[in-house]
């Protein structure tokens, strides 16, 4: 199945963005019906995140988010295998000035959007980039998605590798690329709001900006409309932060995601269970 999809993408890379746009969302449109798991899942945190909306209008925006999801994933064809002048094309940046903080050591920020792939490749033309990875159960797109995000240079290395490894990337003046906006389980993590439901967040951010002496940038992709393609923002690095306190400074964290949730709702990773931990006696939510 694997082989088939990449098949499938290594031929629509070949076609103009606008045209790869609409498949993407047309694909979208059938997986809604064909994954029914993460429809539910997804359904479920849009009632969370958004109770003030009607059932109507959260349906919309999760047809929306898988329609933006598919698209973005599809569009990774042209990231895995075309020229560096068509990813420049495809990809502006916006902000990169922000990178030079006087600091020879950044943390890129970067939330769960559906372009955040998109960002790292573009910003990959410009600097070496170290990301960590979650280990794929398929051995094949685990190798596809390494070979793809390290085109280019950089590293990649797999969250079994730690915090450790990260820093010691970080110490070597390699740009970082960090998106710890999920629940990664209760390890090293705290409850904090996100929309007003507690959200288990990890303090990795914070920890390794405060080890390593590392300036933060947060860094936010949007997907434009049609062949558009993408436009990813870089904003100035966050002064005062970490400030000591682990609750306030992953508050911090994912206040900006909310900001920037309520900017493009359907653009945020929502298939993911991003409340499946849950502080301890209450119900679980799937």
């Amino acid at each position: 199945m694997s082989r088939i999809v990449f098949a499938f993408m290594w031929l629509v890379h070949f076609l103009p963005l606008g045209l790869q746009a609409g498949i993407g969302s047309a694909v979208g449109r059938l997986l809604f019906w064909l994954i029914p798991e993460r429809r539910k899942v997804t359904r479920i945190n849009l009632e969370k995140c958004f109770p003030q909306k009607s059932p109507a209008e959260r349906e919309a925006l999760a047809r929306a988010h898988f329609r933006a999801l598919t698209r973005a994933f599809i569009e990774q064809g042209i990231l895995w295998w075309s020229s560096r002048e068509r990813i420049r094309e495809m990809v502006t940046l916006e902000g990169l000035e922000n990178l030079d903080t006087g600091n020879p050591k950044t943390i890129v920020f970067a939330p769960h959007f559906v372009g955040f792939e998109a960002t790292l490749y573009r910003l990959s033309l410009e600097h070496p980039v170290a990301m960590m990875y979650s280990r794929q159960k398929d051995p094949l797109f685990e190798a596809r998605l390494i070979a793809g995000r390290t085109r280019f240079g950089g590293l990649m290395y797999p969250r079994q590798g730690g915090i450790k490894k990260g820093i010691e990337i970080i110490d070597s003046g390699t740009l970082y690329y960090y998106l710890p906006d999920l629940d990664f389980g209760p390890k090293r993590s705290v409850f904090v709001p996100f929309f007003g439901v507690a959200a288990a967040t990890v303090t990795g951010l914070a920890y390794i900006a405060r080890t390593t002496g590392a300036a933060v940038v947060p860094c936010v992709t949007r997907m434009l409309p049609g062949g558009g393609g993408y436009l990813a923002r870089l904003y100035p690095a966050w002064r005062d932060f970490p400030g000591g306190d682990d609750h306030a400074d992953a508050r911090r964290m994912m206040a900006f995601v909310e900001e920037r949730v309520l900017e493009m709702p359907e653009q945020y990773f929502w298939l993911h269970k991003r409340f499946k931990t849950r502080p301890e006696g209450e119900a679980r939510f799937y």
